[in-house]
């Protein structure tokens, strides 16, 4: 059984849909979670951790911002002396044709989900060392693997996080400290549940296991990854994608 009871763990992008599912999930298992999102975006999220007994901080940043992610984690080590799981979700989508694509929607999305990981990562990095001990998750995506048109920008993000994770894991693994990736499939959140009709059968239909999967099938794999039963795997990407890409 996982048991993440004395654990500190951040959450990016906890507000909704697969961060939110994650930190609820961490916070059932005994974690002591930091919900991070912009403003009071996740106060919804801490309240409903609470509300089942869990434990959960609210945290205001902007993890596109290095300087905000500096202090998050100084001020998660001052209250928690400790930063034992980094989940790396916050994440956008600016989807467009290439030939349409604006450079600011390319420079958003890869500073959100991508510079932010490696922000957020640096941060976390010298109180795990010292630790000698921590657990990083990314989460990708099946498109950062196979591609997509019209998500050039989120695509290249996504594969990024992929091949960063994998360095990372190379350049810490003497410490105790593993570094994996999460790559969901259709996963449904807030914009798959706006697709119906005939193009939501059609994304079905692509998936062996005839369903779009749920955040709670994401959060069980970071959760696993968090966990001691995960420690001697890393550098490693779990797809969670019902088999739409193998």
């Amino acid at each position: 059984m996982i048991d993440l009871t004395g654990r500190v763990a951040l959450v990016t992008g906890a507000s909704r849909g697969i961060g939110r599912a994650i930190a609820k999930r961490l916070a059932q298992q005994g974690a002591q979670v930091v919900a991070v999102a912009r403003g009071d975006n996740a106060a919804e999220t801490v309240r409903e951790i609470a509300g089942a007994g869990g434990k959960a901080d609210l945290a205001s940043a902007d993890v596109a911002d290095a300087g905000a992610v500096d202090t998050l984690v100084a001020q998660t080590l001052e209250k928690h002396g400790r930063i034992d799981i980094l989940v790396n979700n916050a994440g956008i989508a600016r989807d467009q044709l290439m030939l349409r694509m604006k450079r600011e929607d390319w420079d958003a999305v890869v500073a959100t989900n991508l510079t932010a990981a490696f922000s957020c990562t640096q941060a976390v990095l010298k109180p795990m060392i010292r630790q000698r001990s921590g657990r990083i998750v990314f989460i990708s995506s099946v498109v950062g693997q196979a591609g997509n048109a019209g998500q050039a920008n989120y695509a290249a993000s996504k594969a990024g996080l992929i091949g960063f994770a994998k360095a990372v894991a190379l350049e810490i693994a003497s410490r105790n400290i593993t570094s994996n990736v999460v790559a969901p499939g259709l996963i449904e959140t807030d914009m798959t549940r706006e697709v119906t009709g005939g193009v939501r059968e059609n994304w079905e239909s692509r998936i062996p296991l005839r369903r779009i999967g749920t955040p709670d099938d994401v959060a069980a794999a970071v959760c696993f990854l968090a966990s001691d039963e995960a420690s001697y795997i890393t550098g490693q990407v779990l797809a969670v994608n019902g088999g739409m890409y193998m």
